[in-house]
Protein backbone atom coordinates (compact mmCIF):
# COMPACT_ATOMS: atom_id res chain seq x y z
CA UNK A 1 0.00 0.00 0.00
CA UNK A 2 1.67 3.13 -1.37
CA UNK A 3 0.88 6.54 0.43
CA UNK A 4 1.92 9.88 -0.93
CA UNK A 5 2.91 12.13 1.48
CA UNK A 6 2.98 16.24 0.96
CA UNK A 7 4.97 17.95 4.37
CA UNK A 8 6.94 20.62 4.09
CA UNK A 9 7.66 20.35 7.80
CA UNK A 10 10.66 17.72 8.38
CA UNK A 11 9.94 16.97 11.88
CA UNK A 12 6.60 16.34 11.05
CA UNK A 13 6.80 14.51 8.10
CA UNK A 14 9.77 12.09 9.34
CA UNK A 15 7.73 11.04 12.29
CA UNK A 16 4.51 10.56 10.28
CA UNK A 17 6.71 8.43 7.63
CA UNK A 18 8.09 6.39 10.36
CA UNK A 19 4.83 5.54 11.87
CA UNK A 20 3.02 4.82 8.57
CA UNK A 21 5.96 2.37 7.85
CA UNK A 22 5.54 0.79 11.27
CA UNK A 23 1.98 -0.08 9.98
CA UNK A 24 3.17 -1.39 7.02
CA UNK A 25 3.15 1.25 4.28
CA UNK A 26 5.26 2.64 1.60
CA UNK A 27 5.54 6.00 1.86
CA UNK A 28 7.02 8.84 -0.42
CA UNK A 29 7.26 12.27 0.67
CA UNK A 30 7.61 15.62 -1.33
CA UNK A 31 8.11 19.22 0.30
CA UNK A 32 6.38 21.68 -2.22
CA UNK A 33 3.86 21.49 -4.34
CA UNK A 34 5.67 21.53 -7.28
CA UNK A 35 7.85 18.42 -6.31
CA UNK A 36 4.61 16.71 -6.03
CA UNK A 37 3.28 17.31 -8.99
CA UNK A 38 6.28 15.92 -10.89
CA UNK A 39 6.41 13.01 -8.39
CA UNK A 40 2.98 12.07 -8.81
CA UNK A 41 3.16 11.71 -12.54
CA UNK A 42 6.28 8.89 -11.84
CA UNK A 43 4.75 7.25 -8.81
CA UNK A 44 1.69 5.02 -8.29
CA UNK A 45 -0.27 5.52 -5.07
CA UNK A 46 -3.66 4.42 -2.97
CA UNK A 47 -4.03 7.71 -1.28
CA UNK A 48 -2.32 10.68 -0.81
CA UNK A 49 -1.66 12.78 2.88
CA UNK A 50 -1.66 17.04 1.79
CA UNK A 51 -0.38 19.31 3.76
CA UNK A 52 -2.74 22.53 2.99
CA UNK A 53 0.46 25.36 3.66
CA UNK A 54 3.38 24.52 1.33
CA UNK A 55 6.13 26.84 0.76
CA UNK A 56 5.13 27.35 -2.93
CA UNK A 57 1.52 26.84 -2.88
CA UNK A 58 -0.87 24.50 -1.43
CA UNK A 59 -2.35 21.61 -0.76
CA UNK A 60 -5.26 22.92 -2.40
CA UNK A 61 -3.57 22.92 -5.87
CA UNK A 62 -1.96 19.61 -5.20
CA UNK A 63 -5.70 17.80 -4.95
CA UNK A 64 -6.80 19.64 -7.84
CA UNK A 65 -3.64 18.15 -9.93
CA UNK A 66 -4.47 14.11 -8.09
CA UNK A 67 -8.10 14.63 -8.57
CA UNK A 68 -7.69 15.30 -12.31
CA UNK A 69 -5.73 12.31 -12.97
CA UNK A 70 -7.74 9.94 -11.26
CA UNK A 71 -10.32 8.71 -8.33
CA UNK A 72 -6.99 8.30 -5.46
CA UNK A 73 -8.30 9.36 -1.92
CA UNK A 74 -6.95 12.49 -0.13
CA UNK A 75 -6.71 13.28 3.30
CA UNK A 76 -5.72 17.14 3.99
CA UNK A 77 -3.88 18.23 7.37
CA UNK A 78 -4.59 21.17 8.27
CA UNK A 79 -3.55 23.43 11.39
CA UNK A 80 -6.64 25.58 11.48
CA UNK A 81 -9.79 23.87 12.33
CA UNK A 82 -11.63 26.13 10.47
CA UNK A 83 -14.70 25.74 8.86
CA UNK A 84 -13.67 27.51 5.33
CA UNK A 85 -10.49 25.15 5.33
CA UNK A 86 -12.54 22.11 5.87
CA UNK A 87 -15.21 23.21 3.32
CA UNK A 88 -12.87 24.00 0.43
CA UNK A 89 -11.03 20.72 0.87
CA UNK A 90 -14.08 18.62 0.46
CA UNK A 91 -15.29 20.81 -2.30
CA UNK A 92 -12.42 19.79 -4.11
CA UNK A 93 -12.74 16.50 -3.66
CA UNK A 94 -11.02 15.33 -0.31
CA UNK A 95 -12.01 12.07 1.54
CA UNK A 96 -11.30 13.77 5.33
CA UNK A 97 -8.61 16.03 7.05
CA UNK A 98 -7.06 16.22 10.03
CA UNK A 99 -6.08 19.05 12.44
CA UNK A 100 -2.80 19.48 13.78
CA UNK A 101 -1.32 18.59 16.56
CA UNK A 102 -3.06 14.75 15.77
CA UNK A 103 -2.79 11.23 17.48
CA UNK A 104 -1.02 8.64 15.08
CA UNK A 105 -4.06 6.05 15.85
CA UNK A 106 -6.43 8.66 15.29
CA UNK A 107 -4.91 9.34 11.70
CA UNK A 108 -4.52 5.50 11.44
CA UNK A 109 -8.42 5.14 12.00
CA UNK A 110 -8.83 7.15 9.27
CA UNK A 111 -6.64 5.84 6.80
CA UNK A 112 -7.98 2.54 7.05
CA UNK A 113 -11.42 4.25 6.61
CA UNK A 114 -10.79 6.39 3.82
CA UNK A 115 -9.52 3.39 2.06
CA UNK A 116 -12.44 1.47 2.93
CA UNK A 117 -14.15 3.62 1.62
CA UNK A 118 -13.05 3.94 -1.68
CA UNK A 119 -12.92 0.42 -1.95
CA UNK A 120 -9.04 -0.10 -2.31
CA UNK A 121 -9.58 -1.70 0.45
CA UNK A 122 -6.48 -2.14 3.60
CA UNK A 123 -3.38 -4.49 1.83
CA UNK A 124 -1.32 -3.22 4.89
CA UNK A 125 -3.88 -5.85 6.58
CA UNK A 126 -3.40 -8.44 4.18
CA UNK A 127 -6.22 -7.46 1.82
CA UNK A 128 -6.24 -7.99 -1.52
CA UNK A 129 -7.01 -4.17 -3.01
CA UNK A 130 -8.14 -2.62 -6.36
CA UNK A 131 -5.50 -0.80 -7.65
CA UNK A 132 -3.44 -1.06 -10.76
CA UNK A 133 -0.07 -2.57 -11.15
CA UNK A 134 2.36 -0.07 -11.91
CA UNK A 135 5.18 -0.30 -13.88
CA UNK A 136 7.24 3.35 -14.40
CA UNK A 137 4.58 5.67 -15.57
CA UNK A 138 2.23 2.39 -16.93
CA UNK A 139 -0.45 1.07 -14.98
CA UNK A 140 -2.18 -2.00 -15.53
CA UNK A 141 -6.11 -2.07 -14.32
CA UNK A 142 -6.41 -6.52 -14.66
CA UNK A 143 -9.68 -6.37 -13.05
CA UNK A 144 -10.50 -4.02 -16.32
CA UNK A 145 -8.35 -5.20 -18.68
CA UNK A 146 -7.03 -1.75 -19.16
CA UNK A 147 -3.81 -0.53 -19.68
CA UNK A 148 -2.76 3.34 -19.45
CA UNK A 149 0.39 6.01 -19.69
CA UNK A 150 0.25 8.57 -17.13
CA UNK A 151 1.99 11.54 -19.05
CA UNK A 152 4.56 13.51 -17.15
CA UNK A 153 3.70 16.79 -17.67
CA UNK A 154 0.05 16.33 -16.51
CA UNK A 155 -0.56 13.76 -14.27
CA UNK A 156 -3.05 12.50 -16.36
CA UNK A 157 -3.67 8.61 -17.54
CA UNK A 158 -3.83 7.89 -21.30
CA UNK A 159 -5.62 4.62 -22.27
CA UNK A 160 -3.76 2.29 -24.46
CA UNK A 161 -4.87 0.22 -26.71
CA UNK A 162 -3.70 -3.41 -26.81
CA UNK A 163 -5.02 -6.61 -28.86
CA UNK A 164 -5.60 -9.84 -26.41
CA UNK A 165 -2.24 -10.73 -27.18
CA UNK A 166 -0.04 -8.27 -26.51
CA UNK A 167 -2.53 -7.26 -23.42
CA UNK A 168 -1.19 -11.17 -22.36
CA UNK A 169 2.35 -10.41 -23.22
CA UNK A 170 2.64 -7.73 -20.88
CA UNK A 171 0.71 -9.46 -17.98
CA UNK A 172 2.86 -12.52 -18.00
CA UNK A 173 5.66 -10.32 -17.45
CA UNK A 174 3.93 -8.43 -14.83
CA UNK A 175 3.10 -11.61 -13.21
CA UNK A 176 7.08 -12.19 -12.93
CA UNK A 177 8.72 -8.86 -12.49
CA UNK A 178 12.19 -9.42 -11.93
CA UNK A 179 12.67 -13.00 -13.18
CA UNK A 180 14.24 -13.45 -16.97
CA UNK A 181 11.90 -14.91 -18.88
CA UNK A 182 13.39 -17.07 -21.77
CA UNK A 183 11.82 -16.94 -25.50
CA UNK A 184 10.44 -20.39 -24.78
CA UNK A 185 8.30 -19.05 -21.75
CA UNK A 186 7.01 -16.62 -23.51
CA UNK A 187 5.94 -18.80 -26.45
CA UNK A 188 4.03 -21.13 -24.17
CA UNK A 189 2.43 -18.07 -22.64
CA UNK A 190 1.27 -17.16 -26.48
CA UNK A 191 -0.28 -20.98 -27.14
CA UNK A 192 -1.95 -20.62 -24.17
CA UNK A 193 -4.46 -17.87 -24.71
CA UNK A 194 -4.84 -18.91 -28.57
CA UNK A 195 -4.77 -22.05 -29.02
CA UNK A 196 -2.56 -22.00 -31.87
CA UNK A 197 0.75 -22.48 -32.81
CA UNK A 198 2.99 -18.98 -32.14
CA UNK A 199 6.62 -19.56 -33.85
CA UNK A 200 9.99 -17.55 -32.31
CA UNK A 201 9.38 -14.87 -35.33
CA UNK A 202 6.16 -13.99 -34.28
CA UNK A 203 6.88 -13.40 -30.96
CA UNK A 204 9.50 -10.94 -32.01
CA UNK A 205 6.94 -8.71 -33.79
CA UNK A 206 4.76 -9.02 -30.89
CA UNK A 207 7.26 -8.10 -28.64
CA UNK A 208 8.18 -4.94 -31.16
CA UNK A 209 4.41 -3.99 -30.88
CA UNK A 210 4.28 -4.00 -27.59
CA UNK A 211 6.95 -1.89 -26.83
CA UNK A 212 6.20 0.22 -29.27
CA UNK A 213 2.74 0.96 -27.17
CA UNK A 214 4.45 1.01 -23.87
CA UNK A 215 7.79 2.40 -24.06
CA UNK A 216 8.52 6.19 -24.26
CA UNK A 217 11.59 5.09 -26.35
CA UNK A 218 11.17 1.59 -27.77
CA UNK A 219 14.48 1.83 -29.02
CA UNK A 220 15.98 2.00 -25.70
CA UNK A 221 13.21 -0.10 -23.64
CA UNK A 222 13.37 0.45 -19.69
CA UNK A 223 10.09 -1.43 -18.99
CA UNK A 224 10.70 -4.70 -21.02
CA UNK A 225 14.52 -5.12 -21.31
CA UNK A 226 16.29 -7.79 -23.46
CA UNK A 227 18.53 -9.82 -21.79
CA UNK A 228 20.89 -11.05 -23.93
CA UNK A 229 21.47 -14.58 -24.67
CA UNK A 230 18.55 -15.55 -22.33
CA UNK A 231 15.33 -13.92 -22.83
CA UNK A 232 13.57 -10.46 -21.33
CA UNK A 233 13.03 -9.14 -17.65
CA UNK A 234 10.53 -6.65 -16.19
CA UNK A 235 12.64 -5.35 -13.50
CA UNK A 236 10.79 -4.70 -10.64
Amino acid sequence: MNIFLVEDDDAIAMGLTYSLEKEGYAVAREKTAGQARLAWANGCYDLAILDINLPDGNGYDVCRFIKSSGDVPVIFLTAVDAEVNVVMGLELGADDYICKPFRINELMARIRTVLRRSGRGDRSAGGAGNGPVCVGNLRVYTNEARVTAVIEETGREEVIELTALEYRLLLTFCSNRGIVLSRKNLLQEMWDVTGDFVNDNTLTVYIKRLRDKIEKDPADPKIIKTVRGLGYIMEK
